[in-house]
């Protein structure tokens, strides 16, 4: 179908595709999670936020969602343990109190994509992308995804 000619009566239309969004509590989350960064990193999350969302392809392909700012040195802990005393992969090599997480304000945060199903994934290619965009925000802005060995693609800050 040409997009000068109207739809033939009956035709099917092309399958529209949902874009995620997020409920309210879920915005909210957002907020507190937000606030507990340091100025810098929240103003350079802000903004690569309103171009990710500015641009209909991105927009599509998943929302960018803060998992984690602030974090407790227990639950830093709990973290550490995983890939080692618990089962699942080794997603941190810092304990309580060593992690930028573990400060306040904190000048780190975790990402992750909200996708149109609902599910949440932490891609590569996703991470990537969002990277270009909080480094072109603030240059002062350091992706765990350029780290020398362990990559840790989720992670943000100044």
């Amino acid at each position: 179908m040409s997009p000068s000619k109207p739809a033939a009566a009956g035709a099917a239309l092309p399958p529209r595709r949902w874009v995620p969004s997020l409920t309210p509590a879920q915005v909210q989350s957002q907020a507190v999670r937000l606030r507990q960064a340091v100025p810098s990193l929240a103003a350079a999350y802000s903004e690569a936020l309103r171009r990710w969302v500015g641009d209909p392809v991105l927009r599509l392909a998943g929302l960018p969602i803060i998992t984690e700012c602030y974090r407790s040195p227990e639950r830093q802990d709990e973290l550490y343990k995983q890939g080692r005393s618990k089962p699942g992969p080794v997603v941190t090599y810092k304990r309580g109190g060593e992690s930028n997480h573990n400060k306040v304000p904190t000048p780190a945060l975790d990402v992750a994509f909200l996708l149109a199903d609902g599910s949440v994934s932490w891609s590569g290619l996703l991470l990537s992308k969002f990277a270009r965009l909080m480094k072109a925000a603030d240059a002062r802005v350091h992706w765990g995804g350029d780290w020398p060995g362990f990559k840790d693609r989720p992670h943000f800050e100044v």
